[in-house]
């Protein structure tokens, strides 16, 4: 006999029985018909890709938390970091594919980083992309989706920070970074939240840059008011780079088109101290923050103009926005949004009270499930008792019973398992009544 296995989790991934399987399709459900409404169309890769497909399309960091290997074949392989990249190659694999190309992508991905609460080793992503248009429409298109689907999900406090790669691009020729410390400067600045201002600062200083510097850097993110009030201080501080002006008049177009798409001023923010850690992001970018609990951005994205031409040797402008489901299922179940019978997809347990009326359970499974319902016929040794004791235990709302008198009668006992009711039912007005029964219950 082989040696027993002790059974554990590799760290940083997990297990989702069928209570948290059931919230975590809820939300999935959600956002794809959320996308799907505004028009994206679906799209699946693999989980391997080829390591020259990801090597060196994030940044340093991102390379060194992607899972590596070389394969049997003795090819270098990786898991994919992100649904972005893979995005690309498609694209570029596939160029008759229509365009605008609007895709969503809910799979999941892979990063060798520290687990910590809201951040695993292994999650899903739902990505939505637009690739083929350069308009800042397409990425107020982006945005409003981020916005449709955290309030399908019932979504109240949280807020979408927006900012743009090319006001950072200014920011850094103005101040005297200089181009050379562009990217080195966005990654000091999107630290913000972890290490606060004096780690901001040290970080700039260390990258290095002159003190005389940093302190022109932090002025122009040091700007207060509404979004309009600082967009407007942005551009007089920015009116002498060409590149930085571009990005305030997009930054302008942008929060013009989020108007009309009538989206709560209270949901937006222009927030300078944005970047965005990856290197690939050229315009607008993006990100959705909650009031409570601490939990980091459940969304982000933006512009990624030039990483398809990496594959092509040709720029294809293209914007998007991941939503990560991990941490949005964290909220809702800190903040107790799911609804409150949300336990199972099973919507009836059929038991069998004993062999003789085996065959009339089954056909009643039968009918029900004829009918689109979620049945489940009880298959194992437990008498009526603990067929019920199950069902209370799962968190299924509704119980049928039939005896010998019920199958006799062609009726069954209809037990409501939320209301503690029962009532015996004609066969033929069975399933009608199932449905009136889960259409109150989920009013409750």
């Amino acid at each position: 006999m082989s040696k027993r296995v002790k059974p554990r989790l590799y760290k940083g991934t997990r297990d989702f029985l069928p209570e948290q399987m059931v919230k975590r399709q809820f939300v999935i459900e959600k956002i794809r018909r959320t996308f799907e409404c505004f028009g994206f169309e679906p799209l699946e890769t693999p989980s391997l890709e080829l390591w020259e497909t990801l090597a060196g399309k994030y940044g340093e960091e991102a390379d060194r938390l992607t899972y590596r290997f070389v394969d049997r074949g003795g090819r270098e392989v990786g898991l994919r970091y992100d649904l972005t990249v893979p995005l690309s190659r498609v694209v570029a694999l596939y160029p008759q594919i229509p365009k605008p190309f609007k895709r969503y992508q809910i799979q999941p991905v892979w990063r060798a980083d520290k687990p910590q609460k809201g951040r695993f080793r292994e999650f899903y992503q739902c990505d939505v992309d637009i690739v083929g248009s350069p308009s800042v429409l397409a990425d107020a298109e982006i945005i409003a989706v981020l916005y449709a689907s955290l309030s399908a999900l019932g979504f109240q406090k949280y807020r979408i920070r927006i900012n743009s790669r090319k006001i950072l691009a200014g920011i850094a020729q103005v101040s005297g970074a200089g181009r050379e410390n562009e990217l080195a400067m966005c990654r000091a600045i999107d630290k913000l939240d972890k290490i606060g201002l004096e780690g901001v600062r040290r970080e700039l200083q260390e990258i290095p840059l002159e003190a005389k510097v940093v302190e022109a850097i932090l002025a122009i993110l040091d700007v207060t008011g509404n979004n309009e009030q600082r967009l407007e201080a942005v551009a007089k501080a920015l009116k002498n780079s060409e590149i930085g002006s571009q990005g305030v008049n997009e930054m302008r177009d942008l929060f013009t088109y989020l108007q009309t798409y009538e989206i709560p001023e209270q949901h937006l923010q222009f927030d300078l101290y944005l970047s965005r850690g990856l290197d690939y992001y050229t315009g607008p970018i993006f990100e959705t923050v909650v009031d409570e609990p601490k939990i980091g951005s459940i969304t982000g994205g933006g512009r990624y103009d030039n990483l398809i031409g990496l594959f092509t040797g040709q720029p294809q402008p293209a914007t998007g926005s991941s939503i990560g489901l991990e941490r949005i299922v964290t909220v809702m179940e800190e903040l107790g949004m799911f609804p409150p019978n949300l336990k199972t997809p099973v919507q009836v347990l059929v038991t069998v009270f004993d062999a003789d009326t085996l065959h009339y359970s089954i056909q009643i499974a039968n009918l029900l499930r004829r009918q689109g319902l979620h049945v489940d016929l009880y298959t194992g040794k437990s008498g009526l008792r603990g067929q019920i004791g199950l069902a209370n235990d799962k968190g299924i709302p509704l119980v049928i019973i039939a005896g010998p008198d019920e199958m006799k009668a062609r009726a069954a006992n209809l037990k409501n398992m939320i209301e503690g009711t029962q009532e015996t039912v004609p066969q033929e007005q069975l399933s009608e009544r199932v449905k009136v029964l889960l259409q109150a219950i989920q009013k409750v």
